[in-house]
């Protein structure tokens, strides 16, 4: 028996909408789960991570020995971040993809703020934290397309 969610679709054919960078911005906000894209040993490397958006930017935690901890450093490097909501039966929802600069949080202050408000999924020591700032982003809407009946 083959899991529901590689059926057929609950629903016709779909369309994809382009979403304006303010939508894109709030969907990503609405959701606390997304996936940070880094270069590591020059081939992209992706980790599924909690977030929040905090003015726009988004923030995840890290610990000491992380491969973004050490890249993001006060320079900075370019992600990308990407998050979404997808029904798993009628594959309707959205996805966003955030292109930016990370840079590592230095500043004691901001980042005791950023602990207070993210909290890790995983039980581990997550005393750095990473903002991400969007210079792009691009987003999508899954909806159906409606079906015109004659009459």
């Amino acid at each position: 028996m083959r899991p529901s969610h590689t059926g057929p679709s609950q629903v016709g054919p779909r369309q994809s909408i382009a979403l304006d960078g303010t939508e894109a911005l709030r969907l990503l906000g609405s959701v606390s789960l997304g996936r940070i894209v880094f270069t590591q040993h020059a081939l992209p490397s992706i980790r599924p991570v909690n977030h929040v958006l905090v003015d726009g930017d988004i923030v995840i935690r890290t610990h000491e020995g992380a491969a973004l901890t050490r890249r993001a450093g006060s320079a900075g490097v370019v992600v990308a971040y990407e998050a979404d909501a997808i029904d798993p039966d009628t594959h309707l929802g959205w996805s966003v993809v955030v292109t930016g600069y990370a840079h590592l949080v230095t500043d004691p202050t901001e980042l005791a703020r950023y602990q207070a408000l993210l909290h890790p999924w995983v039980q581990q020591s997550m005393d750095h934290a990473v903002r991400v700032h969007p210079d792009l982003v691009t987003g999508i809407r899954l909806t159906a397309v409606e079906q015109r009946t004659e009459t």
